[in-house]
């Protein structure tokens, strides 16, 4: 096979997700002569099957709410329905735009794109469309997919992935979602707005189960009242078609019944007949296995984003990329703390997270050690406007750090930036509390919380 390129690239990256291209972007930033080799779609999962399309399908929804809730904000609305079509027009409108722009920036770093589908040939090449492009160094980047169960296969018709989903020319009358974790809830939120029936099937005892065990309540509570039904603590045992639709069988005999069934487990690999293992790049259970600086144990090769067994987001897959980039280039980045990268679930009402759980807490510094504070949404002004429920909960070693921030209610998702910088700059309440935040806004209601946590405690009581 021939080396199509005169010269050795400094960086080869086979994939271009959000690891991927942000490897690309930084490395060519700094220099060095980038190849970045994709084999469907510039932007991968998150641009074209996933952050992107779903956040879209779940503005659809709050618009849909609003338009039915408005009397109560004395607006007068009449809401006709789901025009599917058009929803999916808005949404692929959206993914198009930021497509078009991320090609051009691409191209204007001047990082050599070739579309093919490549293969890991050698500890400093990938083969792909026949040739082979060399490389100094190596970046794996190549993703995940929907995974599913043993003896349950996602056909693409009643029984679905997140991919059919975000591409179904319907909204279904009634739904049963595998998985109450993220893409199950984000997928629940916006079916329930469009009108769907939805079940959310969940082995573990709760929804949204990586989250502390309060967020979890309290998003809960909140399906229960929009009418999102779920059933909790026990696994999946079998699926099979009935006349109209999909018949699901838990271990202990309970039976539901839907027009689809939405596969929301979870997503896996894709690292199978890539030629990682004849290489030697160490794996497990199909993934990569990395260091804290996101090298494999071959040492031309480093591995990033969903392919790697760290948090499946795309900020992540950006910050180990950009990581990777910097590495090579011979700067000293510094690793990643995972615990603090932020976590949005951006269902109705949004589960937004910073740091570790006050049960991850009490495991690690001690349950003496740990103290909490709930700040109630209903002591925000902004909260009220918008007529959302939740709460802020803080978890602090005691006369020390604020070492969790956990939001549940409607714009959660947007107070997380200011969570995160308390988190990784240690924060004592106290110097949280001095800050003066805008009134009436949601992250208020983070400066309220550090306010009692710090004892003295405004909208709020002792």
């Amino acid at each position: 096979m021939a080396n199509d390129a005169s010269t050795v690239f400094d960086l080869v990256i086979l994939g271009g997700g959000s690891g991927g291209y942000a490897a690309a972007l930084r490395a060519a930033q700094l220099g060095l002569d980038v190849a970045l080799i994709e084999k469907n779609k510039l932007g991968g999962t998150c641009l074209h099957q996933g952050c992107i399309p779903t956040k879209a399908l779940l503005h659809a929804g709050e618009i849909a709410d609003q338009a039915r809730e408005s009397e109560q904000f004395g607006v007068r609305a009449t809401f006709e329905g789901i025009d599917i079509a058009a929803v999916h027009k808005y949404k692929d409108d959206v993914i198009s735009g930021l497509y078009k722009g991320l090609q051009s920036l691409v191209a204007s770093r001047k990082v050599t794109y070739i579309e093919g589908e490549g293969r890991l040939s050698s500890p400093t090449s990938i083969d792909v469309n026949g040739q082979r492009i060399e490389g100094r160094h190596i970046v794996l980047a190549t993703g995940s997919v929907p995974r599913s169960l043993p003896g349950l296969t996602i056909d693409g018709n009643r029984i679905i992935s997140s991919d059919h989903a975000l591409v179904l020319d319907r909204v279904p009358q009634s739904a049963i979602i595998l998985g109450g974790g993220v893409i199950g809830v984000e997928f629940a939120s916006a079916w329930k707005s469009f009108g769907t029936d939805v079940t959310i099937v969940e082995g573990l005892p709760h929804l949204v189960p990586v989250e502390d065990e309060n967020s979890s309540k309290l998003l809960e509570r909140a399906f229960r009242k929009r009418g999102i039904k779920f059933n909790l603590g026990t696994f999946f045992q079998g699926a099979e078609y009935t006349d109209n639709g999909v018949r699901v069988t838990l271990a202990d005999g309970k039976t539901f019944e839907a027009e689809v069934l939405l596969v929301a487990i979870g997503r896996g690999p894709v690292s199978q007949n890539l030629g990682y293992e004849e290489q030697g790049v160490a794996m497990d259970r199909g993934y990569v296995l990395v260091d804290e600086y996101m090298r494999t144990n071959v040492p031309t090769i480093s591995a990033v984003g969903d392919l790697v067994p760290t948090l499946q987001l795309a900020h992540v897959g950006f910050a180990e990329g950009i990581l990777v980039a910097e590495r090579v280039a011979g700067l000293k980045p510094v690793p990643i703390d995972y615990d603090g990268v932020p976590r949005v679930t951006y269902c109705h009402p949004e589960v937004a997270s910073m740091g570790i759980s006050e049960a991850k807490a009490k495991e690690v510094y001690g349950a003496d050690k740990v103290v909490t504070l709930k700040y109630n949404l209903a002591g925000n002004g902004k909260s009220k406007i918008l007529k959302t429920a939740g709460e802020v909960k803080l978890v602090q070693v005691r006369d020390g750090a604020v070492v969790g921030v956990h939001m549940v209610g409607d714009r959660m998702g947007e107070q997380v930036g200011e969570a995160q910088l308390i988190y990784n700059w240690e924060a004592l309440p106290s110097e949280v509390a001095q800050l003066i935040h805008a009134h009436p806004t949601q992250s208020e209601a983070l400066g309220e919380a550090h306010m009692a946590l710090a004892g003295k405690p405004l909208h709020s009581h002792d």
